[in-house]
């Protein structure tokens, strides 16, 4: 009975999702890759008796599996398995045999999470060595006691005293653009999140040491995907491990001046940070948190940033209706009321986090044995949920491969049509807790573009995205970059100019 069940699954995902033949790819040897067969085999024998059927896939390419399928190649891969093999699959990759979660439902069932079978251990497996012990890390009741003291860090309270020390910056930044008429965007904004991430978060103006400092991030953050994962010399793996350790002593050389001290900053939040009962973090909390949280809130931050101008580029009649919003709210730097009045940005922002999710894809690890719609998974297993496949099926989006932020207007809300058909900021226990300050951030930078510059790219223009970490684009998104008039001729003009 599961097998039939399961097979009707599987039948009629085939029919509503595309072929291979239907998703735009630049170029042909591309889809020769994506449609490269391997035999399929099961994941794991079913007990004897549960009726329950074995999670299908193929192991891919000798060594290397899928790594670098799903590198090259992101969402599309994700929707070409979804639609080869259902919502439950496994395929090799990085070493490992990986099943796939797809669709809201199965999505539902792992980060719900009701009978906890599915353990935080998956990120381990990825990102430990670099990020060891970060709150995305940790699992039930320890998760929840540090979550509780974390999230003192993130009342309104504070997010309005960060977007008060992140607008400045913001400001000045775009502002510096304005002698580049053909800038790669991603590496402008990359910069610009970097120095946002260590003003707001560790009060360090730009400099030298912030150089360091964002250098030695980037290189524990790109380390996490690398296909060799041993310290060889001037490899990634390398670089990581000793970027982890110069960020582990700037946080303990710079901790006890935060502890006695009355900054506003992250890092002093945290250090200050107490729950009701007197739960506080210890100094080794700190470090591990402040790490993850500056990997967690920049990539992600640039990477939707990046994503939602290219589309305003792509789509000008959004970018100037954007922008007449953003004039109207005068020449004073934005606090957190004047940025979430602007409703385009808001709408634009969550379609650009539909398209283009940040983190394509949530790790888990089965603690014990488990079933996903009726397919059965051994504890032990390396799990991927991927929300990459939600935010682009029919039966949630109408014409999910288009840019039409105006979905997310309370008139269509198809957002709502499953509690998982949308998870940028993922969902259950584990959301996101930056996930507003992450949306204020990205708000304040496009505000500032829009007020100062107007960017366009050729109408032929597609951008291609690299997973090989999180999504990059491949060229860095150029762009040509027109200054607007200054801000007081431009009130006085037509709307939108």
């Amino acid at each position: 009975m599961a097998n039939r069940t399961v097979g009707k699954v599987a039948e009629a995902i085939r029919e509503r999702v595309p072929p291979l033949t239907a998703i735009p790819l630049p170029r042909a040897v591309d889809r020769r890759l994506l449609e490269q067969r391997w035999p399929s085999r099961e994941l794991a024998t079913p007990p004897p008796g549960s009726g329950l059927a074995p999670v299908p896939g193929d192991a891919g390419a000798p060594l290397i599996g899928h790594s670098l399928d799903l590198m090259r190649f992101g969402t599309e891969y994700a929707l070409h398995r979804y639609r080869t093999y259902g919502p439950v699959s496994w395929m090799g990759a990085f070493g490992q045999r990986i099943v796939s979660l797809t669709g809201p439902e199965a999505t539902q069932l792992a980060l719900v999470n009701k009978d906890k079978a599915f353990s935080q251990e998956g990120w381990a497996f990825f990102i430990e060595k670099f990020f060891h012990r970060g709150l995305m890390l940790l699992d039930f009741g320890e998760h929840r006691t540090h979550r509780r003291i974390m999230q003192q860090a993130f009342t309104r309270d504070r997010l309005a005293g960060y977007v008060g020390q992140l607008a400045p910056v913001v400001r000045e930044g775009v502002a510096a653009w304005s002698g580049r008429s053909r800038p790669r965007l991603y590496w402008a904004l990359k910069q610009l999140t970097l120095d946002v991430a260590t003003r707001v978060f560790m009060d360090m103006p730009s400099g030298q040491q912030a150089g360091r400092i964002n250098r030695a991030f980037v290189d524990a953050v790109r380390a996490g995907t690398a296909v060799v994962r041993y310290p060889v010399p001037g490899g990634r793996w390398a670089a990581g491990l000793a970027g982890r350790r110069v960020l582990e002593r700037y946080f303990a050389e710079n901790l006890p001046g935060r502890r006695d001290g009355a900054g506003t900053d992250l890092f002093s939040a945290l250090c200050q940070a107490a729950t009701e009962d007197g739960e506080r973090f210890d100094d080794t909390d700190v470090i591990n948190h402040m790490i993850f949280l500056m990997m967690a809130a920049h990539d992600t931050s640039t990477i939707t940033s990046t994503a939602a101008a290219y589309y305003l580029a792509k789509h000008p009649r959004w970018q100037e209706r954007a922008r007449e919003e953003s004039l109207a709210l005068g020449d004073e730097l934005p606090d957190i009321e004047a940025l979430e009045r602007l409703h385009t940005l808001d709408l634009v922002i969550k379609e650009a986090l539909r398209l283009v999710a940040p983190v394509p894809s949530l790790a888990r690890k089965t603690v014990a044995d488990t079933e996903v719609l009726g397919h059965y998974i051994p504890a032990g297993t390396l799990v991927g949920v991927a929300p990459v496949v939600n935010h682009f099926l029919p039966e949630c989006w109408t014409d999910p491969h288009s840019f039409d932020p105006e979905r997310f207007n309370e008139q269509r809300r198809e957002d709502k049509s499953h509690r998982y058909a949308w998870i940028p900021f993922g969902g259950g226990a584990h959301k996101c807790i930056g996930l507003h300050f992450g949306m204020l951030e990205v708000k304040a930078i496009l505000h500032e573009m829009l007020r100062a510059h107007r960017w366009t790219t050729p109408e032929s223009y597609q951008v291609r995205w690299d997973y090989v970490s999180l999504p990059v684009p491949v060229d860095g998104l150029p762009v040509r970059l027109s200054p607007l008039e200054p801000f007081g001729a431009a009130r006085t003009g037509s709307p939108g100019r």
